[in-house]
This record gives structure tokens, sequence and C-alpha cells, in this order.
């Protein structure tokens, strides 16, 4: 009995210390539910990002999840990025989801399939200040059924 009692403390304390550590490589990583699962040509999804150095790069990353009954193997999203300064940078990209056979690329959580994809690799931001990531859906569908939510992860590359 004494030996489980010692080794509940000691999982409590290193639950403790795991949960109390901060992530100081990762600068942003949300996500934005979508509305019964829909995403609208009009719904952009806007994250803002704190950037505190120009010398570091950085690595971006498309956060996606989707139900399995998404009817597409990949998605075309416009990335919008509007600098403190108010410049505007878009760029239209695809991201495979699936292989040929169907087969999800994300992983698999009951009828959820989740992506962190990468879209950029040592980035440096030109400037200082916040950004507006802004995220537009550019299929063909409007709405596009069965994504459930999207957003960004900005980590620094190191």
């Amino acid at each position: 009995m004494k030996q489980i009692k010692i080794l509940f403390l000691y999982m409590s304390f290193l639950m403790l210390g795991l949960s109390s550590c901060q992530d100081s490589v990762t600068v942003v990583d949300t996500n934005v539910e979508l509305d019964k699962r829909n995403w609208s040509y009009t719904e952009k999804i806007r994250i803002p990002v704190k950037i505190e150095s120009t010398d570091i790069p950085y690595n971006l990353y498309l956060n996606l999840r989707h139900t399995a009954d998404y009817k597409y193997s990949n998605i075309f999203i416009l990335i919008h990025i509007i600098g403190p300064d108010g410049k505007k940078s878009t760029e239209r990209k695809e991201f495979k989801l699936a292989l040929p056979d169907g087969e999800w690329l994300g992983s698999g959580s009951g009828n959820t399939y989740s992506y962190q994809i990468s879209f950029k690799e040592n980035y440096k931001f030109p400037v200082k200040g916040t950004y507006i990531f802004e995220l537009e859906q550019n299929m063909r569908d409007n709405p596009l059924d069965h994504v459930s939510d999207a957003g960004i992860r900005v980590v620094k590359a190191l």
C-alpha cells in the first residue's frame, strides 16, 4: 500500500512538472472552429501573430480538421499575410489530404482527421510587430462541407 502512495505522489509531481513547462519555440498554435462544419468563401479565419524578432527564422503550418465525409483528397487555401505596416501578401496553396487510394494522411480520432502541414520553412518576417494571417478556402464548393476547423501554427526554426 505504501508503494502505491509513493507511486501516486511521484506521478502527481511528474504531471505537475510537465504541465508547468512552457514551449519557448511555439509562437502560436491555434484553430478556429467553423460553424456547422461548413467553410464559406466569406468566412476568412483571422489569426494575429506577434513577431518579436526579424533575425529568427520561423516554420509556418496549416492546422486543419475535417470529418471522414469530406469528399476531396486535397484542399486549396488562400493564405493572406497582413504585416504590421499594412502590406498584404497572398499565396494560393494546395494541401494534399489523402493518398490516391483514399486513405487519409491526417491523424484520426473517431470520425475526425487532423493535420499540421508546412507551408513555409525558415521564413524570416521582414519587420517586427503583429501580423494577421487570414485563411480563405478556395475550392469550388461554397460552402465547403465537413471541415470542422482551421488555423495556423508558427514555431521558431531551430
